[in-house]
């Protein structure tokens, strides 16, 4: 498509790049010619996609392992992107883990490692991306990959909701403080996407959504170069979830119900289907 011709030759920093979402966002972007630098804590997994990128003879690759909720570990990452390449032009915030659980056994280092990632992670990448970016003439985009659980609480996520609740709220506040700069915050709330992540949980989130209603993690990928590209405020997945969600919160009693009993219709269809 065209307008991807507009990632030609950008710098693009894609947090949580070896697997699910961030591994095909990388690629994706790699494919659009842009130069991709790949951060997570498993370096072979990143080679691996470091690999696709070059055998797709367009995108460049920098492979920069790291794990977010260290803050030393992302400001190395940052300033070996701009040594490698000299500028950083978009910062797909998108790193994150989910450890499913109901509130009234929600453990407390299951939650601290959600938030460790999730929310503290998330934060040092925005830091030093507005750091690098603010000293560019013409700024740059930053799209920070929270969830749908983000906009509303649903059990067995309670932890992870909160972290991602957290990720808005710091998205929503940064866009404020960075209003009139070039440097624009942009947020993709995706709902249930087929990745590892999911299928790491499944057991425990089948009940709450069968797997065979997963979207595919092309959506999302869609929706993070439009909001790159466009410089998106907010943009859900699948679109309108978050202006539901908006109406929702007009009636929480009301929604509550919804969702209880829509999740129970979903489970006890699949269930009949696989007999």
């Amino acid at each position: 498509m065209a307008w991807l011709e507009h990632f030609r030759g950008k710098v693009v920093v894609v947090t949580g790049a070896s697997s699910g979402i961030g591994r095909e966002t990388a690629i994706a972007f790699g494919a659009a010619g842009a130069r991709v630098v790949l951060v997570a804590r498993r370096r072979g997994e990143l080679e691996e996609v470091a690999l696709a990128i070059r055998d797709g003879g367009r995108g460049e690759a920098l492979v920069a392992p790291a794990d977010v909720a260290n803050s030393h570990a992302v400001h190395e990452v940052m300033q070996q992107a701009v040594q490698h390449f000299g500028r950083i032009d978009v910062v797909i915030n998108n790193a994150g883990i989910l450890i499913p659980s109901p509130v009234a056994s929600l453990g407390r280092d299951d939650l601290a490692r959600m938030l460790e990632v999730n929310v503290f992670g998330a934060l040092f990448v925005m830091q030093q991306a507005v750091r690098v970016m603010r000293a560019q003439t013409d700024g740059g985009v930053i799209v920070n990959v929270a969830s749908l659980a983000g906009r509303r609480g649903v059990s067995p996520l309670g932890g992870y909701c909160a972290s991602k609740f957290a990720l808005v709220g710091l998205t929503e506040a940064l866009r404020m403080e960075l209003h009139g700069t070039p440097v624009h915050v942009a947020l993709v709330l995706p709902g249930v996407v087929e990745t590892p992540m999911a299928h790491g949980s499944e057991h425990e989130l089948e009940a709450l959504w069968p797997s065979l209603l997963n979207m595919p993690v092309a959506w999302v990928v869609w929706a993070i170069f439009a909001a790159a590209r466009f410089r998106l405020v907010e943009i859900a997945v699948p679109p309108g979830a978050a202006t539901l969600e908006k109406i929702a919160a007009l009636a929480p009693g009301v929604a509550d119900s919804v969702v209880y009993w829509g999740t129970q219709a979903t489970s006890w269809l699949t269930n009949l289907l696989r007999r």
